[in-house]
């Protein structure tokens, strides 16, 4: 039987001859934009095109699960080696962004993986194909190595993170028994920086709303009547304003979290976010008297991410009848979601906004959770990675970014485990968006050693205890 160095060792030879990058070029090629509406079939083919035969290869069962909130169903597949034996639920999303083909330099596309120097650029290189693919890459790998990996695997793949996960926190609340599980392991998000190994526990939850101002039914002249019509966009501007400072400073005090827990601010002491490369930390920005780890990973945020007055391509001399804004508070456990609309409509009125109207901007709401840095499954996973590395992973209390994790930390009360395999200047979401190759071969590494270390260190550990969420 190989030992834990050798099959490493192996792995990273089957990488670097090629082999991951073929099967993520075969997956990156398919057109998998869930915020698509006539993407079904494409969605649907990733499940069982590409993944399902991949899972039956690695002598996985998997089947379609029926999606309660939409036309795709979900995978599900299931190696179950020995029931005394303790049980990984893994996760990932098979569906990207739009590719925004037009906006992609030359040489590159959404739709095809194109190396340069270290990095992989294509469309779900980084967020999510690239990740969940790692991961299923490292079970054959120990598979391979000694024909059995030692403890159970179940995994849930959807194709509908991108915009919103629908329908999965229902399919949770369903079939809590078939997905019970000790621990989710699963892979998403960045590192904290690119050669910095990285856990993280939960994530912030992510809220959306719009709002707007509507006054009358068309522009008219500025010059015929500047000074005595109401401006829409002059009003919604400063009830923005109202809502959060011209520092980033949240000043509903609806929207602002509890103080900052002592364990999470001992976790994030001496953390600093950032990537060489990546956009300067605003120091000036956002609460005043926390660190930059502790506004991204342990504060909420308050952002306005769109807003529209007038024709903003063409300006002509006039005054709008309407202006609307979409913004997002990413939010740490702690919060309640659901009181968020009534704090910001009763601030509102007390600004004397009452024009402006304010509704959440969509049903599915990622909700904040948060697991105790000092749970035993953090410390065996990180004791694994740094048997791999050499170097103690950094640990995050939680992501700064959001994910469905809710539904396995609160639905199925499992401690959750998250290791990135990306790193924060990839270009996620965007344009170029791209896979760092040095960041992937050792994510495949750790994979390797993690899920050959749980195959010999099979104790269960404790599944119910140290995570908290939104509600």
């Amino acid at each position: 039987m190989a030992t834990r160095a050798e099959t490493i060792q192996a792995a990273l030879a089957w990488f670097d001859a090629g082999h991951f990058l073929a099967d993520l070029s075969r997956r990156v090629a398919m057109h998998t934009e869930s915020q698509r509406s006539d993407s079904a079939a494409e969605l649907l083919a990733y499940l069982e095109d590409e993944i399902g035969p991949t899972l039956a290869a690695l002598g996985f069962t998997w089947r379609l699960l029926d999606n309660p909130a939409g036309p795709v169903p979900f995978l599900y597949g299931e190696r179950l080696e020995d029931s005394a034996r303790p049980t990984i639920l893994t996760y990932g999303h098979g569906d990207v962004v739009l590719g925004y083909d037009a906006q992609w330099r030359s040489g590159l596309s959404p739709w095809k993986v194109v190396v340069e120097g270290d990095r992989w650029y294509g469309r779900g290189t980084a967020d999510n194909k690239g990740q969940h693919s790692l991961n299923l890459a490292a079970l054959a790998q120990v598979l391979a190595a000694r024909g059995s990996l030692g403890f159970n695997v179940k995994l849930l793949l959807e194709m509908g993170e991108e915009t919103g996960s629908p329908g999965l926190r229902a399919l949770c609340e369903h079939e809590r028994a078939m997905l019970a599980a000790d621990v989710l392991i699963a892979s998403d998000g960045p590192r904290l920086a690119a050669d910095r190994p990285t856990l993280f526990l939960g994530s912030r939850g992510a809220f959306n709303f719009d709002l707007t101002v509507d006054l009358r039914d068309g522009a008219h002249h500025s010059g015929n009547w500047g000074g005595l019509l109401a401006n829409p966009g002059t009003i919604l501007a400063n009830a923005i304003a109202c809502l959060v400072d011209g520092r980033g400073r949240i000043l509903v005090d609806g929207l602002r979290p509890p103080p900052i827990p002592a364990t999470v601010r001992e976790a994030l002491a001496g953390i600093e976010p950032g990537e060489p490369g990546g956009p300067a930390i605003d120091r000036g920005w956002g609460e005043p008297g926390l660190s930059p780890a502790e506004r991204v990973f342990g504060w909420n945020a308050l952002e306005v991410l769109a807003f529209r007055t007038g024709n903003p391509d063409h300006p002509v001399n006039a005054i709008p009848p309407r202006a609307s804004a979409h913004l997002q508070v990413r939010f740490v456990a702690g919060c309640d979601h659901t009181t968020f609309v009534p704090a910001i409509r009763a601030h509102l009125d007390r600004c004397g906004h009452s024009m402006v109207g304010v509704a959440a901007a969509r049903s599915e709401v990622m909700r904040a959770t948060r697991l105790d840095p000092r749970h035993p499954w953090v410390q065996r996973v990180a004791a694994s990675i740094e048997r791999t590395t050499g170097a103690a992973p950094v640990i995050l209390p939680n992501l700064g970014g959001s994910l469905p994790n809710d539904c396995f930390a609160e639905v199925l009360s499992l401690p959750t485990v998250w290791i990135p395999h990306s790193y924060p200047a990839c270009s996620q979401h965007a344009p170029g968006e791209h896979l760092l190759a040095p960041v992937a071969r050792q994510g495949l590494a750790i994979m390797t050693g993690l899920f050959h270390d749980l195959g010999e260190d099979a104790a269960p550990l404790p599944r119910q205890s140290g995570s908290t969420g939104a509600e």
